[in-house]
């Protein structure tokens, strides 16, 4: 049995329980060692723990070592990247949001916001006024101080239409940001949002300087410099000498390419040419576990791969056809074959199981061919043919397209499975076709997620979905102070999405990586994505 902070108090079954779930979940072996008590817990040998006892008492990297270079290698890159960090819409462009700037708060390994460039935050009326109060003494790396008025800017910069910004409907909801003084900012919402500390902790909005309209040189308060980019090439960030944060980061320097080949990402790891990489299958994950100079980091984080189905197209834009295709999951065969079992069950909604607000009392859609036949003869398609587009692009749509041809067959549809590259597929091929795949990276709350890809109005509402009472649940949750009543506002979006969504979701993927042997602090984990939630470059170090 495990011991809590001093070994008089012996750890419940439950809080054992919590931990470990915790671990699966991404929780470092650091935070858990802090949540249970070093010295019990080594002494116990983590007994209360199935599994845990190896990963807590093994031996962790030692001490950070300054200096080194890496080359770490993305899924996905393009000629349309930039540094404008409310243009980010791949997991590259989000480490180079963190990796040149900061936000006002910061994700802890838990997904609580923590300060950030603000060091206080406070909220007097339940979550429609807040005033952050900035550090002092931050410089961006042209050696311009940080002020509120590079807050102000940087936030209702995504209020303009002619930015484009991927945060939009985050951001309508803040009516106003004033500067107070030089240190104090002001924030006014058009109703009440408790999470409004998280939503500024996201990579889109991070801070630049005051009227910034060249995005080029990456200017922020952050950790790295840029050094070099080239949209869609390579960027090259160098340590930022004068960080505000004494002692990180600890490289030198970080190259960030894009490989969009996963085989490709994979040889490139195990050669020694690149020394991390993301987005990888459950094959390539058994190539790297078996290697001598590569380690498999695998996360639960609410991951999704999901078949998208337009609402203005046809044959996707009758309700019938969209029930069908969902019956169509065989989504134990999926995460079997296609994931290898790296995943979980979903249920054509997105809030993954073991987060804050997941519906488990929803019934989960079962595979029914015979029913999905019904439905497509009701929708009036029964024996067409269906073209249906997946790309490597889109975790596992290929392998899951592929499952899902076989099980229409049985229903009396022929899906034409039409494969696209990875390369432009997010700029060419999303969101436009009527039957294609998504793929959705974590987002720290529910409603944040919810926000960016379910409301009416969002940018990435990928079926172009709209239900007016679904907006109004997700702007009312944002403020309910009844947990209970915002509970229950929860279940009810997840099955509105469930029942009348043009989304389906048939599991959700874990986030598997490489990484050499040789790098350091990698058991830090944010559950927001891969690259230790896109914020790794100012944790992680050379050993050499």
């Amino acid at each position: 049995m495990t011991r809590d902070n001093d070994t008089n108090r012996l750890v419940s079954p439950e809080r054992s329980l919590q931990v470990y779930r915790a671990m699966q979940r991404g929780l470092s072996r650091r935070d858990a060692m802090k949540m249970l008590g070093v010295a019990g817990l080594l002494a116990a040998g983590a007994s209360g723990l199935p599994g845990v006892g190896r990963a807590l008492a093994a031996d962790g990297d030692g001490a950070p070592k300054r200096g080194g270079r890496i080359r770490v290698a993305a899924h996905s890159a393009s000629t349309k990247d930039s540094l404008d960090p409310a243009q980010g819409s791949t997991a590259i462009d989000y480490c180079r949001a963190f990796m040149f700037y900061n936000g006002l708060t910061q994700f802890d390994p838990g997904l609580r916001p923590q300060p950030c460039l603000a060091e206080s935050f406070k909220t007097t009326d339940n979550g429609s006024h807040w005033v952050f109060v900035l550090r002092p003494d931050v410089t961006f790396h042209d050696g311009k101080p940080l002020t509120s008025a590079d807050v102000v800017y940087s936030i209702m910069r995504h209020k303009d239409p002619a930015v484009g910004s991927k945060a939009l409907s985050m951001v309508q909801q803040i009516d106003s940001v004033r500067a107070l003084d030089k240190r104090r900012v002001e924030f006014n919402l058009s109703s009440p949002n408790i999470e409004l500390p998280s939503i500024l902790a996201v990579s889109h909005l991070v801070i630049v300087a005051d009227g910034t309209q060249d995005f080029s040189k990456g200017n922020g308060t952050g950790a790295y410099k840029c050094q070099e980019f080239s949209p869609g090439v390579r960027s090259v960030g160098v340590r930022n000498e004068n960080y505000w944060r004494e002692g990180y980061p600890y490289l030198d320097a970080i190259e960030m390419v894009g490989i969009g080949d996963e085989p490709s990402r994979v040889n490139a790891l195990l050669s020694g040419d690149v020394q991390m990489i993301n987005n990888l299958s459950g094959n390539s994950a058994e190539r790297i576990k078996q290697s001598d100079n590569g380690v498999l980091k695998a996360t639960n984080s609410g991951n999704y791969t999901d078949l998208v189905m337009s609402f203005d197209q046809q044959p996707t834009s009758r309700p019938a056809f969209r029930e069908a295709m969902k019956c169509l999951f065989d989504r134990e065969q999926i995460k079997r074959v296609a994931l290898r079992g790296y995943g979980e069950i979903a249920n054509d909604q997105p809030i993954a199981p073991g987060t804050p607000y997941y519906f488990a009392g929803l019934p989960q859609r079962e595979y029914d061919p015979e029913r999905a036949a019904g439905l497509l003869k009701k929708a009036g398609v029964a024996g067409a043919t269906v073209p249906l587009v997946a790309s490597p692009a889109a975790n596992y749509s290929q392998d899951m397209a592929v499952l899902l041809q076989q099980s229409a067959a049985a229903a009396g549809l022929k899906l034409n499975i039409n494969r696209v590259p990875a390369d432009g597929y997010w700029s060419n091929h999303w969101m436009k076709h009527p039957l294609g795949f998504g793929n959705i990276n974590p987002r720290p709350t529910a409603n944040i997620l919810l926000s960016q890809f379910f409301l009416s109005s969002a940018a990435w509402n990928e079926s172009g979905w709209k239900n007016a009472h679904f907006d109004q649940l997700v702007i009312a949750a944002r403020g309910e102070p009844d947990e209970a009543k915002r509970k229950q506002m929860y279940a009810d979006m997840q099955t509105i999405i469930h029942e009348d969504g043009g989304i389906g979701i048939p599991v959700f993927l874990s986030d598997l990586e490489g990484y050499d042997t040789r790098i350091g602090g990698m058991d830090r984990t944010v559950p927001l994505g891969s690259f230790m939630g896109y914020m790794f470059a100012e944790y992680v170090w050379w050993k050499g």
